[in-house]
């Protein structure tokens, strides 16, 4: 039994204005499957696959208040293409962001909703990922987030230090996986957040039981009215296990 990453889900205000942005930025398109519920996926794809991860952008009536600990990293292929790609995002309605980074040769930004994201300078590593060249997630401790979900999905490590830590899915497709240590701390729910699936045939209550035992804990809410369930991770970052499909 394993699970795989399949979507990020985040909080918006206003989910259908929020999710245009996205899409124009991502180039992807955009369905909805409930009021207040905006699907971002890549144009002709077929879900799940790795080789991409998804948006899901679900209206809540809370603003943002602190920095998420779940951020995209989105790829360039040119300090041209960078240049060009931020232009962009400003004329769709992102903000240069101020998150402490100093000087960098990635460029920090924030979307119409204030959720940071990095424009990175280019990288080999990441050529071959899509748009979307990361999804990171701030931890106090990259070894012990690696090893957790390492078990908990069928994504390989790909570097693992004190600092950072990388997975990717075992296909070698779509982007990656990172934890980054960061001093701060997690205070409050995430509005972005993890969504994982697993396999078609396995049973949601045993994979359920499975990551309890590799860690992940209860985050103390009533979810008698929802199929999926709702944990949390080694960290206490919440995440969402679906239904198998």
């Amino acid at each position: 039994m394993a699970t795989r990453l399949v979507q990020i889900n985040m909080k918006a205000q206003d989910d259908s204005v929020l999710g245009r942005f996205w899409a124009e930025a991502l180039g992807w398109s955009v369905d909805s499957e409930a009021p207040g519920v905006t699907n971002l996926e890549p144009v002709g794809f077929s879900y799940p696959d790795p080789v991409a991860v998804c948006i899901d952008i679900v209206a809540r009536p809370e603003p943002k208040t602190v920095k998420n600990r779940v951020h995209l990293d989105l790829a360039t292929t040119s300090t041209a293409h960078q240049a060009e790609l931020v232009a962009r995002l400003k004329d769709l309605g992102a903000t240069l962001a101020d998150v402490g980074q100093g000087d960098v040769p990635w460029t920090v930004m924030a979307d119409p909703e204030g959720n940071e994201f990095c424009v990175l300078e280019p990288r080999p590593v990441y050529r071959d990922t899509g748009p979307i060249a990361a999804v990171v997630v701030d931890c106090t401790d990259p070894r012990a987030m690696a090893r957790f979900w390492g078990e908990a999905m069928d994504w390989m490590p790909h570097e693992v230090t004190d600092d950072h830590a990388t997975l990717r899915s075992a296909q070698g497709v779509g982007p990656y996986l990172e934890f980054l240590r960061t001093p701060d701390t997690k205070s409050g729910w995430n509005r972005v957040h993890l969504d994982v699936r697993p396999y078609p045939g396995d049973d949601l209550a045993e994979e359920e039981a499975r990551l309890r035992a590799l860690g992940a804990t209860d985050p103390g809410i009533d979810q008698s009215t929802i199929p999926w369930r709702i944990l949390a991770d080694s960290e206490g970052n919440e995440f969402c296990l679906l239904t198998p499909r």
